[in-house]
């Protein structure tokens, strides 16, 4: 099976098992989106989204957000983890965009990784999944998943790129999301040994 062949296969196959992805994160905006992703680092999206209820009743836009004092902050994100650092990195960010952006969540690639807290894969989830800018989210679940040798999520991203076509990488990325939940866990899995072989559901492909 050639590398095309693969990816078509991926493709394929994805698009059968999770036709219609949704965003997993609750959120009504870009900015309680920005938020929820910020939380997101290093805990499961169902521990985000028991939380975010509750903060976003206490704080859902930037000016809400940068006049709340990080001991709230910190206690009403407590359980995702990391609590003091995202907290206060919650509050500085939301600072940045009143004063700077007019409380809008920027648009571009650059101002986004600017903001504190925000790294190049919560930059890229931004720009594909709220403003439909195309991009290609890799991290480290979903960097061992993909056909590529790469050593990092910075070289598996541009393998990504340049494998799949830009119109679907958004779709992608969230199928990828799903798939490695479902079987990443309990077997390891990646796009190649379990995809291409079609192991996971065989019938699916009927």
């Amino acid at each position: 099976m050639t590398v095309q062949e693969k990816v078509d296969f991926i493709i394929c196959t994805l698009d059968t098992l999770y036709p219609d992805p949704q965003i997993p994160l609750r959120h009504s905006d870009p900015f309680t989106f920005l938020v929820a992703v910020m939380l997101s680092a290093q805990t499961t999206d169902k521990r985000v989204n028991e939380v975010t209820p509750a903060l976003f009743a206490a704080a859902s836009t930037p000016e809400q957000m940068a006049s709340l004092p990080v001991e709230r902050i910190v206690s009403l994100i407590h359980p995702v983890g990391l609590a003091p650092t995202k907290g206060r990195n919650l509050q500085a960010m939301s600072r940045i965009l009143v004063e700077r952006y007019g409380g809008e969540v920027p648009r571009t690639f650059e101002e986004l990784e600017a903001l504190p807290g925000v790294g190049h894969k919560t930059a890229s989830v931004i720009m594909s999944q709220a403003f439909g800018v195309p991009a290609f989210p890799v991290d480290t679940h979903i960097h061992p998943l993909m056909l590529s040798s790469g050593k990092n999520v910075e070289q598996t991203e541009r393998d990504a790129k340049r494998l799949f076509p830009q119109h679907l990488w958004t779709r992608l990325h969230l199928q990828i999301i799903y798939y490695g939940r479902e079987y990443s866990p309990a077997r390891g899995a990646t796009l190649e040994r379990d995809v291409i072989t079609a192991r996971l559901n065989p019938q699916a492909l009927l």
